[in-house]
């Protein structure tokens, strides 16, 4: 009955299911309930194996809720997406010994895990996440816990080693470990062994060095330690993980130069920014495979040819380093981009027009890494949990946790003036190109306003001359255009009021002249804002489609219009050739040619 709207006396007694004495499975999840839960659900006397209660507003304490239970026949609780406080029973195993499946995410329980859990033999998924838990994390968790597949932790005030310092065979087989978003703090372990698939320690407070010499995970496909304090070279005993298909050491301090691993590693999202690496990024991991490429904020340096083989590529990530040279037109063969960030660099040259024949944004219904693994992943722990003689009472496992908000951080990207952040579907929803702060130049290329599904578009702080290409009118879901600090010149096209997604719009510090539009999305511009700034032959359109010089937008050192010594120049030539006019026609005329003489 999930799912129905139902009020809330269909739980608070006397009613039907407190009746019922052969009911094992009860799913009563996203029903907008409110209040406390009624005792009969948890009594002895109930046959339930399967609870069902996620998604509603329920609350209470689970230490009064569970302080009368001595046994439950419970195999599978869902009670995530609630507002339940209080503890986890001390002796749980002793509550729910039949226990499979425990999902109390998204709740507002406290204190600290009790070592009992481990002696649930049947446990095979724990999602403990989004809690106010605190204290350290029982190693037998980690290393006793046989029939245990999937252990998520993520956002709580945990702390202490990381993995409950344990430092040899994981007993967590063929599935996931996720620990991020806590304060777990120390060096990683470095004797680790076992049959993980899935590793996530980001956002805590690792430190020391990435060693994973004696790491025997050769089943090891997802590793995170972003945003730690980690520190260190990158040992090149990282690439016999030759099964890693996603890898992010991002934010931490690494140094040093990257190994050569393009021979073993296969992966498919690789992020390494904000680190002090150095090298060339196609050694590492072999470029025909990666979808995702984020290296921004590093110390790489050297020419762009190594990406022309990222033939799969879609989100391409490099601002933020030392790279030179152009652009090449090769870089039009890469068919699958959807995001390419290569601001910040020393780039030079024109912009290839090819540029405008880059699909971007049509590939976004093909198949790809991120969507065929994350849908992998969602079936096996949905399918793989089930697997256990319960006939048809048994149910797939269908919850949030299984989608891929939990496998894929997302990325931040510069847009609309501020940086923000994107998770899942950023890659499908989101298509964007920043070649801002280079020194490139020439003539912006009119094909690129054939990019109608680039939703931003950033050329600012460049040396781009010429006029605005009056083809940017067709980028129908351009969202924000920033042509700020270059040298165009020549008026704003009013064809770019056609523009009707257009949310931010800058052409501050150029050479334009003319009208500002005023009609569509541009009238929402203020003239005195940053938009305009900087263009003093800029004018404000008026209803009888006049031109009036704008005064307000005057910068510090930009002169008065009376004050521009063309103009007097100007005055002064005409000024002597009306003169010599006047005496040459006088000269014509007999009377004139008198009076003249006798001057």
């Amino acid at each position: 009955m999930s799912g129905c709207n139902l009020d809330n006396t269909i739980i608070s007694g006397p009613n039907l299911f407190g009746t019922q004495r052969h009911l094992q499975f009860l799913d009563l999840s996203n029903n907008n309930f409110s209040g406390s839960l009624p005792n009969w659900m948890f009594i002895n006397e109930a046959p339930l194996l399967y609870l069902g209660l996620a998604h509603n507003s329920l609350v209470g304490s689970l230490d009064h809720l569970m302080w009368h239970l001595q046994q439950s026949n419970l195999q599978l609780i869902n009670i995530s997406m609630n507002y339940f406080t209080g503890q986890l029973p001390m002796e749980i195993s002793s509550v729910f010994p039949n226990l499979t499946i425990l999902d109390a995410s998204y709740n507002n329980i406290f204190g600290h895990l009790p070592p009992s859990l481990c002696n649930i033999n049947s446990l095979q998924l724990l999602d403990l996440s989004n809690n106010k838990l605190t204290g350290e994390v029982p190693a037998c968790l980690f290393t006793e816990c046989w029939s245990l597949e999937f252990l998520r932790l993520s956002n709580n005030s945990l702390g202490g080693p990381i993995l409950g310092g344990a430092n040899k065979h994981l007993s967590t087989s063929g599935g996931a470990i996720y620990l991020d978003s806590n304060y777990f703090e120390g060096p990683l372990p470095n004797n680790l062994s076992g049959d993980v698939v899935i590793m996530d320690f980001h956002d805590n407070k690792l430190s020391g060095e990435l060693d994973v010499s004696f790491w025997n995970i050769p089943s090891l496909e997802f590793l995170s330690v972003a945003s730690n304090g980690l520190t260190g070279k990158i040992y090149p005993t990282i690439c016999k993980l030759t099964g890693l298909s996603y890898l992010d050491i991002s934010n931490n301090d690494f140094e040093g130069s990257m190994p050569n691993c393009s021979s073993k590693l296969m992966l498919y999202f690789l992020n390494m920014s904000s680190n002090t690496l150095s090298g060339f990024p196609s050694y590492f991991s072999s470029s025909s495979n990666v979808e995702v490429l984020d290296i921004r904020y590093y110390r790489f340096m050297g020419s762009l040819d190594w990406i022309l083989d990222l033939y799969h590529i879609k989100l391409l990530l490099l601002g933020g380093n030392m790279f030179e040279g152009h652009i090449s037109a090769e870089l039009c063969h890469l068919q699958y981009l959807n995001i390419v960030d290569l601001s910040h660099n020393r780039l030079s040259g024109s912009l290839p027009p090819c540029i405008g024949a880059i699909p971007f944004g049509y590939h976004t219904d093909d198949d790809d890494f991120l969507s065929t693994y994350f849908y992998d992943m969602a079936f096996y722990f949905a399918v793989g949990l089930s697997k256990v003689d319960y006939g048809d009472l048994w149910p797939v496992y269908d919850s949030p946790l299984y989608g891929a908000n939990y496998f894929f951080q997302g990325f931040t990207f510069s847009t609309k003036g501020n940086i923000y952040s994107y998770s899942r579907g950023f890659y499908k929803l989101m298509f964007g190109i920043d070649l801002s702060a280079n020194m490139l130049s020439g003539e912006i290329p009119w094909e690129i306003g054939n990019l109608s599904h680039v939703k931003s578009l950033n050329l600012s702080h460049n040396f781009f001359i010429g006029q605005i290409p009056a083809t940017f009118a067709n980028m129908s879901a351009l969202e924000s255009l920033d042509l700020s600090h270059n040298e165009l010149s020549g008026p704003i096209p009013w064809q770019l009021t056609q523009m009707s997604s257009l949310e931010v719009f800058s052409v501050a510090y150029n050479n334009l002249s003319g009208c500002i539009p005023n009609s569509g999305q541009f009238s929402s511009f203020n003239m005195g804002s940053y938009s305009y700034l900087g263009n003093t032959n800029l004018q404000n359109s008026s209803q009888g489609n006049q031109c009036s010089v704008l005064g307000p937008m005057e910068v510090e050192d930009v002169g008065e219009a009376s004050d521009d010594p063309v103009l007097y120049i100007i005055c002064a030539a005409s000024f002597v050739l009306a003169f010599w006019a006047t005496v040459a026609f006088l000269f014509c005329l007999p009377f004139g040619r008198r009076v003249m003489l006798q001057l």
